[in-house]
This record gives structure tokens, sequence and C-alpha cells, in this order.
């Protein structure tokens, strides 16, 4: 295909401000779908999309426009998600396309994503087009939406594009403007080939499918393909684009994008951002790729139930496969036994993922308490990072412990100014600097240990500011804090799985939080059951729960009173045994409490 017709862009924006369902106008608008299976959300094709009204993987698509010039294009939409955890998928996406549409809602204005996802933007030197949605609301303010995103974004926005995603307004005026502006991509396809992966995902039946932009030369079926950070070679066996539908073709030619199918059968050899050259041109230099984000969050993964060790591993590996951001690597709990440690973007992050386990593969697990890396300077003068508390070194096998702290960036109404700033005096953040984006609205900056921001700080946010605030981080490094680690015991046996690192002025008020927790979720034994939460040597909490107690006098309806004492001081006896090799099981909803706020 003439790659002077061809328009790679992605739709970014905050959640909530319409990007998919400009992608579903689009769609229509195209007649890539036809009106009798239009639905909402067509490009969201998992149940957790729909459910939660968000998008949570990109998705790319082949729109067909006949443009006021009378020629055909070939427009490649890629829709991203707008969720902070998300924003891996939207660099990868970004590395794919010449050009983007920043969405903004003209009832919320600028908001935390939409700035950092125009600057990644930005940074990959894309062409952005600002569209103003939701202007047929009565609520909708589209002169201080522009002033915001000049003030906020530093794009001209006199020629935004107005548009109502919902009524169809506007959106012939921004197929014809993604034409008009956003440049063909370059690439000349008489060179070796030379491709970036881009996404990846799982077949059952065809093995892995690739989601590839051709940079350089052409990729055509029956060609041997290397994979270069794998070494791993192939023969293409078909290779296409989506509608949403399937169509193979013979060829994808430099700036095209499309799928690629090349019984890929060991999920090992693939790794999204790699390269794609022929086989017999290893000496190619690899493309550049895209910035790979790391995980912040960990937690436990644990198989329970009937799921075995096998099938969690498996699915993990799967799952991995198109989420370059997700890490696991084996760990073995002395309390739940073998299991995964996992690396997740933050906590939404880790709940979708959980949920996935469970629905796509039918898997019953149990997650551990999260927590963030913290760095550790031993007193043999190395540094270390630890991914969980349990592997802190006891406390005279190091001299300094460091945890990470972020930048954050809280965008608020002004009249909810002194409410976010009273909630975050306990978390230990440093106030930095506030300014306007309008008259209303201000940007709040903080500096916060990300330990403080893993439990419910999204929610707490959006809870005191009646939904109109958003936030955005970034790592600021690790610093010293006065820190230590906390150990529930269960009957004098330590849980490993619910250590954590805290700040030692709030240890005591947390680890009877823990208690009393944990106290309301385990079921009452025949013996009784000590909790207990320890700092190196010393206890300083402890909650007790009381065992069930069988009546064994049911059947004692009189006679002497010594038998009753006899049987009474069977079962006292009998219970002393229990408590001695008596194991408690600990439910699923214990370990939930603990990732519960006040």
């Amino acid at each position: 295909m003439d790659k002077s017709l061809i328009r790679n862009f992605s739709i970014i924006a905050h959640i909530d401000h319409g990007k998919t369902t400009l992608s579903d106008r689009l769609l229509q608008k195209t007649g890539a779908v036809a009106e009798r299976d239009m639905s909402e959300q067509m490009l969201d094709s998992m149940d957790l999309e729909k459910e939660r009204g968000i998008t949570i993987k990109a998705h790319y698509v082949r729109l067909l426009h006949k443009a006021r010039d009378g020629k055909e294009y070939a427009l490649n939409l890629i829709d991203t998600p707008g969720h902070v955890d998300f924003s891996y998928e939207v660099s990868r996406s970004l590395a794919a396309c010449e050009g983007a549409l920043l969405v903004v809602d003209a009832t919320q204005g600028v908001e935390a994503q939409t700035v950092a996802n125009a600057y990644l933007a930005i940074d990959n030197d894309l062409v952005l087009l600002p569209v103003i949605n939701k202007i047929d609301l009565p609520s909708s303010e589209v002169e201080k939406t522009k002033e915001q995103i000049e003030n906020a974004v530093g794009l001209h926005a006199d020629e935004a594009l107005l548009v109502s995603a919902k009524t169809g307004i506007g959106v012939d005026d921004v197929l014809e403007a993604i034409v008009e502006k956003i440049p063909p991509p370059t690439g000349d396809p008489e060179k070796p080939l030379r491709a970036l992966v881009f996404d990846s995902w799982y077949n059952s039946y065809r093995g892995v499918v690739l989601l590839v932009k051709v940079v350089e030369g052409t990729l055509k079926v029956k060609d041997k393909v290397r994979l270069v950070f794998s070494n791993a070679a192939y023969d293409v066996e078909e290779v296409g684009y989506f509608t949403p539908k399937e169509v193979s073709v013979p060829m994808l030619q430099a700036g095209e994008t499309g799928y690629l199918i090349a019984e890929i059968k060991k999920i090992s050899d693939v790794t999204v951002g790699d390269t794609i050259v022929l086989a017999n041109r290893p000496d190619l230099e690899p493309l550049p790729g895209f910035q790979r984000l790391k995980p912040m969050v960990f937690a436990g993964l644990y198989p329970t139930g009937t799921t075995t060790h096998e099938e969690l591993s498996t699915a993990l590996e799967k799952l991995q496969l198109n989420d370059s951001s997700f890490e696991f690597e084996t760990e073995n709990s002395p309390a739940l036994g073998f299991g995964y440690r996992c690396g997740f973007l933050g906590l939404l992050h880790r709940e979708i993922v959980q949920e996935r386990l469970e629905r796509e593969f039918n898997l019953n697990i149990i997650t551990t308490a999260p927590s963030v890396k913290y760095s550790v300077q031993l007193t043999d003068g190395r540094k270390i990072e630890i991914d969980s508390p349990a592997k802190l070194p006891e406390k005279n096998e190091y001299t300094l412990l460091e945890e990470p702290f972020m930048k954050v960036s809280i965008f608020c109404p002004q009249k909810h100014v002194g409410t976010i700033m009273k909630h975050l005096e306990p978390k230990r953040a440093q106030y930095k600097g506030l300014h306007y984006l309008s008259e209303q609205r201000v940007i709040l900056d903080y500096e916060i240990p990300f330990s403080e921001m893993i439990v419910d700080f999204y929610d707490a946010i959006k809870l005191l500011t009646s939904g109109y605030a958003s936030f955005d981080y970034e790592f600021l490094g690790f610093r010293e804090s006065p820190l230590e680690k906390l150990e529930i015991l269960i009957n004098g046996d330590p849980v490993d799985a619910l250590t954590i690192i805290v700040n030692r002025d709030s240890a005591y008020r947390k680890a009877r939080d823990i208690l009393l927790r944990f106290k309301k979720n385990i079921p009452r034994q025949l013996f009784e059951v000590a909790l207990q939460a320890k700092i190196g040597g010393k206890i300083i909490a402890r909650e007790t729960v009381n065992p069930l107690r069988k009546d064994v006098l049911a059947k004692c309806y009189g006679g002497d009173i010594s038998r009753k004492r006899k049987l009474l001081e069977k079962q006292k006896e009998g219970k002393k045994r229990m408590k001695t090799i008596g194991r408690v099981e600990i439910p699923q909803e214990a370990f939930l409490s603990i990732l519960k706020s006040d």
C-alpha cells in the first residue's frame, strides 16, 4: 500500500474523558462495523473492561476512510487506557504511531493523565491534535478547557476540534484532521526488514500472535524471520490486520501495522519491544523500541484449593506475554507454600491481574499484602534492593534502609485544597507547591513515600473531592526513613506473607489495626489462637481469638458433680494438645482485610 495514504495514530486522554466512545464513532463513521453490529465499547473486548467502564488493554484496528480529496486512506487506530496504572500500554502504543488525538472532557477540563500522556506523546515526537469532547453537555466549558490545555500542556488550542463522541457531532472533522495534520509513516520498503513488536497475546490454537509495525522493508507470508532479543527463528504463516475482524493479506510493507502468526509456541521467545528481522540478516541493528516501566508494587500470589503450582505458572507466563510491566519470580513461604512474587505498577494493576487469573484461567489464588521495593545498605558495603519485607536482613546486618519517594501532582477544584492537605498530613507528605490551571482548578505538588500511596490512596482522593480530583506520580528516588520490620505471629509462628515494613512512629497503631482486622476474619477454632505483632525481639501488640467450646455436659442430666468436672478436665487437656499440633486455616478475606484503609 502507498504509505502516503497511511496514518498511524493513537487516542490518549485521562480516564473517562471519552476515548473509547470516540473510537466507537470513528468505527461507525468509516463503516468498519455495520449499524446492526454496533454496540458500546466495541474495542474493549475483555469482560472486565465492559464491567468497569475502563480500558485496560490498548486495542488496534484499521479503518478505511474516503477523505474530501477523493482518496481512500488507511487509518490505523490504537485506543489506549487512561488510568495511571496502565500508562505502560500508552507508551508502547505510541511507539507505533506518528500522531495522537489528545481528548479532553469539556466538563472536567485538563486532568493528571491528560498532562502525563501528552508529555509521553511529545517525548515520542508525535503530532498532537487537541480534541475537546462532550460539548453537548450543559455543564461543558469549552473556552476554559482551551485555556487549561494551553496552560498545562503548552498546545495551541485555538484550532482544537470540538466534538461530542456520544452524539457524533464533529467526528467527520476529526477524520479530516487526522488525514491533513498527522504525517504518513516513513521507511523504505526496499530496505531489509525491520519490524517493531508492540503487543502480543497467546492463542490456544495458533500460538503467540504478535502485533507489529513494519518500520523498514516488507513482511511476507513464508518469510523466515528472527526475533533479535531471543534469537529464535520462525516461518511466517499469516500476516494481516484487524477491521476489527481479522483480514489476512500476502504482505505488510514499511509504514503498515498488523498482526503476525508464525506458530510461536514458546512464550519465552517473545518480548514486547523486540525487533523482527529476516533470518538471513542477523547483522541488522535492532529498533530502539520503547521505555520499559518497572513494577513499583509487589505482592505474593499463591495457588489454593484445586489450583496447582504448575497451572498458576502457565497462566502467569501467558499473562506476562502482553503485559511487559508485569514481572514474577518463584518464592517459597513457610505459611503458604510455593508461589510467586509478582511486580505491578499499582494496586489497580494488581487487582486486574488477580481478576484475570481467576476469570480467564479459572484459578483459585490467595494474594498477600502489597509492599514496595526498599534499598538496603549492608554492613559489608554492598547495596541491595528487596521487594519483600520478609527478605529484609536482621538489624545488625545493615546500616541504612531507604524507601522510594514519589513526586505527586494532584489536580483538584480549588475548594477541596484544604481537605486534601489535611488528608496528606499523617502520610508523611512534603508540600512542594500549588499553582492554578484556571480560577477554579489547581495543581498541588507533593513528595510522599510510595508505601503511603499503595493502599486506597486513589479512592480516598476521589472520595474527599466527590470524584473531581485526579493525580499523577513519578519516581523520585530512595530516601532514608525511620523504618522497622513488623512481623505477625499466629500461635507463636511468624506468617511471612503478612510481614510489612512500617514507619517507626506509626508501628504500634498499624500493628493494632492489622491484628483487629485479622481477628475479625479468622474463624474460631476448638483451641485459643494468639495473634501477635513483633518488632525485633519485642511483642508490641496482641489479640486473642477465643476458642469454640463443645458442650461435653449435654448428656449429663444430673448426678455427681465430680463426673462433670472429669469431663471438663478431659476437654481441657484435649484442647492443650490441639493447640500444640493444630494448624490455623487463614481465609483469603483475612489477607484482603489488610488492604483496606481506615
